[in-house]
């Protein structure tokens, strides 16, 4: 299996030169909503739909639980999620206090399980052809296309 990636042309704020640069970017198809994914569970795990949903759904309502009570959540293999936030550096401790803290988030990390999957995969380079403006492509071969806008 192989991950891939596009090339995207990319302003950042910080650089006051405002300079283009390019950075690479994991090419994702599309999403699978939970509908879909419970599907393919059925069909791996041999197990009725109406189970899958309802053991999918305590898990989700167990790991909000233990997150909204100072825990961080193991799943084995699978990763670790915990509850996390950012905050704007104050000049004095008493400063900092709840209207300090933003970006409140959810961090997953990857287990043994998805980091394995990650180190033995290949990267490659995903190549969108060129097309001509009635939507046939241009020249019949693979042109590099350095950029997706």
């Amino acid at each position: 299996m192989a991950l891939k990636y596009v090339v995207k042309k990319t302003v950042f704020g910080f650089d006051k030169t405002k300079a283009v640069k390019y950075v690479a970017r994991p090419l994702l198809a599309g999403t699978v909503d939970y509908s879909a994914l419970c599907d393919q569970v059925t069909k791996v795990g041999m197990a009725p739909r109406g189970v899958v949903k309802m053991v999918t759904d305590g898990l989700i309502d167990a790991i909000m639980w233990n997150l909204e009570n100072h825990l961080s959540v193991k799943l084995g293999d699978f990763g670790t999620f915990r509850p996390a936030f950012g905050s704007k550096s104050q000049d004095t401790e008493e400063a900092v206090n709840a209207e300090a803290l933003r970006h409140r988030k959810i961090i997953f990390t990857p287990g043994s399980y998805f980091k394995g999957m990650l180190s033995d995969v290949s990267i490659q380079k995903f190549e969108i052809p060129k097309t001509d403006e009635t939507g046939g492509s241009q020249g019949g071969g693979s042109e590099d296309r350095p950029e997706i806008e």
